[in-house]
């Protein structure tokens, strides 16, 4: 439905906001799920794993803990919907802020699933598993370097954690994992429902055939890729069919661009990774792995699309 709605368009106002209504309840149903299922891990975490077990199993060294974080997405394949509440979690109890992050990054595209479905969007390209995986790694690594450097404490706001620590007192067991779940579940599904409002909303009223003019030179196409998958906010699970949709329209380095960036950084987490960070340190976290994500795309078109770039 979503793959539909993106590509059609209907000319009367009450049409276009109809589309937008339809294409905002598709968001919801597509994101709810895996909301559900990140914040149902968090209240596992939160009320099962203690501080001291999350300090002992976390690597000492970066060296070793950032590559530990970027390949937990193979032991937790959840979305970037589902990922920010586990993180968040995980950060309160005491993981390091570059490790919560590479995790955060990498996570939903660095697992089977994603994976999966990446072979299925290009299935005439199968190379394309394996340049979004290590672009997604890179990125993720270089992103929980930066955080390792400049952000070493205090990068969950204040409610964040004011809500953690007060929510984990009175209770045990069973229900105090649904008690956790449900307050989180509330917690996040605002920025959720805004989020998806709002790129529902783009979306319809966003032309194609203006964004294909704007993307004629290599840097403008990743710009525009990146942009649009900031704006369509797709589960990592679904956006490589939308992906390939655009192959003969743009550069394959600018889908990579689209398929790394997309699932890192979009409007609705970035709604939610602001109920849980603070407000710097959610800037930060944007225009680093956005700038980082651009450069690294440019570089692979050099071998991917040579007659673009030198034309």
């Amino acid at each position: 439905m979503v793959t539909l709605l993106i590509f059609v368009r209907r000319d009367t106002p009450l049409e276009r906001w109809l589309d937008v209504k339809t294409l905002f309840l598709s968001i919801l149903l597509e994101a709810v799920p895996f909301v559900l299922l990140g914040v149902f891990f968090s209240a596992l975490i939160q009320t099962f794993v203690t501080d001291e077990q999350i300090r002992r199993w976390t690597p000492k060294h970066p060296l070793v803990a950032l590559p530990f974080a970027s390949l937990l997405g193979f032991l937790f394949p959840v979305c970037e919907c589902a990922i920010i509440p586990i993180v968040r979690r995980l950060i309160h109890k005491g993981m390091p802020p570059s490790v919560g992050v590479t995790f955060l990054l990498a996570g939903p595209i660095v697992n089977p699933v994603v994976m999966a479905a990446t072979y299925t969007a290009f299935i005439k390209q199968p190379e394309m598993v394996v340049y979004r995986s290590v672009l997604a790694l890179v990125t993720a690594l270089l992103v929980g370097a930066f955080v390792l450097f400049f952000f070493r404490n205090r990068v969950l706001r204040y409610g964040a954690e004011e809500t953690s620590a007060h929510s984990s007192r009175g209770s045990s067991g069973i229900f105090a994992v649904f008690s956790h779940a449900v307050d989180e579940f509330f917690d996040m599904g605002k920025y959720l429902i805004f989020g998806a409002l709002v790129s529902s909303i783009l979306q319809v009223f966003l032309s194609r055939d203006t964004l294909s003019a704007l993307g004629q030179t290599p840097l403008a196409s990743h710009l525009v890729m990146m942009g649009l998958g900031y704006i369509f906010s797709l589960c990592s699970e679904a956006d490589a069919f939308i992906a390939a949709s655009f192959g003969n329209t743009f550069s394959t380095s600018s889908l990579l661009a689209f398929l790394v960036f997309g699932p890192m950084i979009d409007l609705k987490n970035t709604l939610m990774l602001l109920g849980s960070f603070r407000f710097a340190f959610v800037a930060a976290l944007i225009a680093v792995t956005t700038v980082i994500v651009l450069v690294l795309s440019l570089v692979c078109g050099i071998w991917l699309d040579p007659h673009t770039l030198y034309r």
